[in-house]
């Protein structure tokens, strides 16, 4: 006797924008129940058009979040491996958390601008973030349209960008995190030869919907190639500074459930912290997607 898998029904559920700059919410999806080829196309659409998807109450298990995030593609594991979750080490934990005396998860991810995994030769396509705890006050995540970014910036800027490459390293802020954090683990010879530098383009070209957008962050790019030290260092503070106007960003605020899912190659994100004593956990999954062009 053969056990045949029935297909997926359709939801109903609404996909509602949420600022000006982007950002939109799924309301009404249930990710615990299996998906359909016809609503996950749906929401491949909106991901593309809006940038940050924030999927409303959503009580899933790690599991399921590896499974739905493996639809968009394979997934990447953060180089701190001391923190993704032992029975799903897909996961990375971001929390403040400690027990025992130490921290159970990446407690200061974030505190720079950056897209995740940048300094990787193939840096992530989206990332995942799924709220299991979060915070009385505190805890926002911002997000900014690098796309919007790239059409306005100033024509003098924009000629000076075009066709620039730029390196991108882990290792960029690494001393001024554990300068802020005690928590901040040492890195292990091994950790440190899996995350050398990369090098992308200033400006890449959306593998989907060809648009271009700036790619560039204080937290991860060292220099613009071809330029001495000091011109590289002055246009990429113009550049971060442009990037991250707040015409440009839509600021997140947690709620129980949420499921945030954000499209590197389109955003730059910034968690805006939350007081030290207030417990904030997070899972994380990250997909890779493809070298920049």
């Amino acid at each position: 006797m053969f056990l045949v898998e029935l297909p997926a029904h359709q939801q109903a559920f609404d996909i509602r924008p949420l600022s000006a700059a982007l950002g939109a919410e799924v309301v009404g999806l249930d990710l615990a129940a299996p998906l359909s080829d016809g609503d996950f196309a749906r929401l491949h659409r909106a991901h593309l058009e809006h940038h940050v998807l924030v999927f409303r109450d959503q009580h899933i298990t790690p599991a399921q979040q590896v499974a739905f995030s493996e639809r968009w593609g394979p997934l990447q594991r953060h180089v701190l491996h001391q923190f993704a979750l032992p029975e799903q080490p897909e996961v990375l934990i971001v929390s403040n958390i400690k027990e025992q005396g130490k921290p159970i998860g990446l407690g200061d991810a974030g505190v720079f601008w950056h897209s995740d995994l940048s300094y990787k030769d193939k840096p992530s396509l989206g990332s995942f973030l799924h709220a299991q705890e979060l915070p009385a006050e505190g805890g926002d995540t911002l997000f900014a349209n690098q796309h919007r970014a790239f059409e306005e910036l100033p024509d003098a800027l924009r000629a000076q960008v075009l066709g620039r490459r730029a390196e991108h390293s882990y290792l960029k802020q690494y001393k001024a995190l554990q300068q802020r954090s005690p928590w901040r683990p040492d890195l292990t010879p091994e950790q440190i030869a899996a995350v050398p530098p990369a090098v992308h383009p200033v400006v890449r070209t959306h593998p989907e919907s060809k648009r271009p957008a700036l790619f560039v962050s204080e937290h991860f790019t060292t220099r613009v190639v071809g330029l001495p030290d000091g011109e590289s260092e002055a246009l990429l503070q113009r550049l971060y500074e442009h990037s991250t106007q707040a015409r440009f960003v839509y600021r997140h605020q947690w709620r129980d459930g949420d499921l945030v899912f954000w499209d590197n190659r389109s955003v730059l994100h910034l968690a805006a912290g939350c007081p030290e004593h207030l417990r904030r956990r997070l899972y994380r999954t990250t997909i890779e997607g493809d070298a920049p062009a």
